[in-house]
């Protein structure tokens, strides 16, 4: 680790992710950089890993990008967004409800049951969450832990919400706007049969995060030029692309993060820390 060489952490929240990494390892390595990756089976291990200085990157879910600042700051360091894919941006969570419910806004969830996914899921669970305490709305919630630890990238909790909502089990479920239209094209959702009832705001998901920016390091400067120089047009990169979910790598930003940072000190799911201060929550 270190010099002309990069070690990258990355969680295996599939079976597809080994596949991605290995290509792209073979990838760097014929453009130049000696590369390799750890798998991690949860993304708080690999955030303490990333700030303890044993990687010099991490494929890190926004979650896990809010609790790398904060244990990093809280020693003295920094870590900056070096690269993120262009469909991390500006994504948003609706509020999902049979088309036949009587609900017409969110006022009417007050007291009824809500779907939501795993207790880490950012974008099925504690966005959503947010936006309804927001509106001062008190549901009663119903949680799909499934995969807990990969902060929501198992969509396992999003689909068995979506189930439970079309099975009558909850009043409403909590997803991704794109995994919306997704179950439908899967048969989970019958077409027409859900409505959304509420979006929240936009915000930013994965970004690739780096310990100490600023400092010299060959090896990640050379990274990020590989990435944001990676073509949708080349064939030896194009299925790992379509697998890792972009057609282009860009520059990260840390500005779609405000949202998930309020939802979590409202929480109480990280302390300013870093330290997991959520009481069910055991990755």
């Amino acid at each position: 680790m270190g010099g002309d060489s990069l070690l990258m952490g990355a969680v295996a929240y599939d079976p597809k992710v080994v596949t991605i990494w290995d290509g792209f390892r073979q990838w760097f390595r014929d453009h130049g950089l000696e590369f390799d990756y750890v798998l991690y089976s949860n993304y708080e291990r690999q955030v303490e890993e990333l700030v303890a200085g044993r990687l010099d990157a991490a494929w890190n879910s926004p979650l896990a990008w809010l609790r790398a600042q904060r244990l990093a700051q809280a020693s003295g360091r920094r870590v900056a967004a070096l690269v993120m894919r262009d469909s991390d941006c500006d994504l948003t969570s609706v509020v999902v409800v049979r088309a036949d419910a009587p609900f017409a806004g969110l006022a009417d969830l007050d007291g009824a049951t809500v779907g939501v996914g795993a207790v880490d899921s950012p974008q099925a669970t504690l966005l959503p969450l947010a936006h309804l305490r927001a509106a001062g709305v008190t549901p009663a919630v119903r949680r799909f832990d499934v995969g807990v630890g990969l902060h929501g990238d198992h969509v396992g909790g999003e689909r068995a919400a979506a189930k439970a909502l079309l099975a009558g089990e909850v009043d409403a479920a909590c997803m991704v706007d794109g995994n919306h239209l997704l179950f439908a094209q899967e048969g989970t959702l019958v077409a027409g049969a859900t409505r959304v009832l509420a979006q929240t705001g936009s915000y930013d998901h994965c970004n690739m995060t780096v310990l100490d920016p600023g400092r010299s390091h060959t090896a990640v400067d050379r990274f990020r030029r590989l990435l944001l120089g990676m073509d949708y047009g080349d064939p030896a990169v194009r299925p790992l692309l379509d697998l890792e979910g972009l057609k282009r790598w860009r520059d990260g930003r840390v500005s779609g993060y405000h949202l998930l940072e309020a939802a979590v000190d409202g929480s109480a799911f990280y302390d300013r820390k870093g330290a997991l201060s959520a009481a069910d929550y055991r990755p």
